[in-house]
């Protein structure tokens, strides 16, 4: 069984950041795995955040900030809902996680994702069945 990998929104970013050769490197060969895998989930917000950031934060053009989500589209993409609201808020409560964080937990946890790739949390932590790896820490 392939493990299901959850994307979080500062990896997708990286893949646009030419300021950060490295981490673009590893984050574009973590969507190119991930592609051809066909384990590798996003959600709705992290397409919001990633446009937002892309656009505004590394002044890419619109046009080919939608022309990267149209394409992200062959990968699973969950749609947020209410009940996932209420559980990131659960998941804030408990783990003091900002929500927009605690979101993306709950989406990978809805997703059955076994791993979270982020640089936003501690390397190696678990949250139930998943385990969150940070892919710019040094092995």
């Amino acid at each position: 069984m392939k493990e299901r990998r959850f994307l979080d929104t500062n990896i997708l970013i990286y893949t646009d950041d030419a300021s950060a050769p490295t981490k673009q490197k590893q984050a574009l060969r973590l969507l190119e795995e991930g592609w051809n895998s066909g384990a590798l989930v996003l959600s709705t917000q992290v397409l919001q955040e990633y446009t937002v950031a892309a656009s505004r934060k590394l002044g890419v053009p619109i046009a080919a900030v939608q022309r990267k989500v149209e394409l992200l589209n062959a990968l699973e993409i969950l749609s947020v809902e209410h009940k996932d609201i209420v559980r990131a808020i659960e998941l804030h409560r408990l783990y003091q996680y900002s929500f927009w964080d605690s979101l993306i937990i709950r989406m990978a946890q809805k997703a059955s994702c076994n791993v979270l790739l982020s640089e936003d949390f501690q390397h190696g932590q678990r949250i139930g069945d998943l385990r969150i790896i940070n892919p710019f820490v040094e092995a």
